[in-house]
């Protein structure tokens, strides 16, 4: 089995910066590909960004290029995900999911196999 935990959330001012971590334990040789979700209250969660195994190819959804950066670091089981410029509509509970598979980054988060159990990230106006 696999545990992810997140870390880094709060409460920030638009134009601020936060860094969210997410350190896999467990049967961690069984993870692979891994990204970002976040769920907004009353609305549906939603791919934010994601990397693949080696780093060499990363995803984001829209609204967060380049304003946010995932980056990753197998020898210490951790991603991470740099947001910047942070705006009132990026508030949410954000995820950190993990799939066993090589398959590539997906925005699907039925393709993951492991979950955190979320951090809120709050951004005031």
């Amino acid at each position: 089995q696999v545990q992810l935990v997140e870390s880094g959330g709060g409460l920030v001012q638009a134009g601020g910066s936060l860094r969210l971590s997410c350190a896999a334990s467990g049967r961690t040789d069984s993870v692979y590909d891994m990204s970002w979700f976040r769920q907004a209250p009353g609305k549906a969660r939603e791919f934010v960004a994601g990397i693949n195994w080696s780093g060499s190819n990363t995803e984001y959804v829209d609204s967060v290029k380049g304003r946010f950066i995932i980056s990753r670091d197998n020898a210490k089981n951790t991603i991470y995900l740099q947001m910047n410029s942070l705006k009132p509509e990026d508030t949410a509970v954000y995820y950190c999911a993990a799939s066993r598979t090589m398959n590539g980054v997906s925005p699907d988060h039925q393709t993951y196999h492991y979950w955190g159990q979320g951090t809120q990230v709050t951004v005031s106006s």
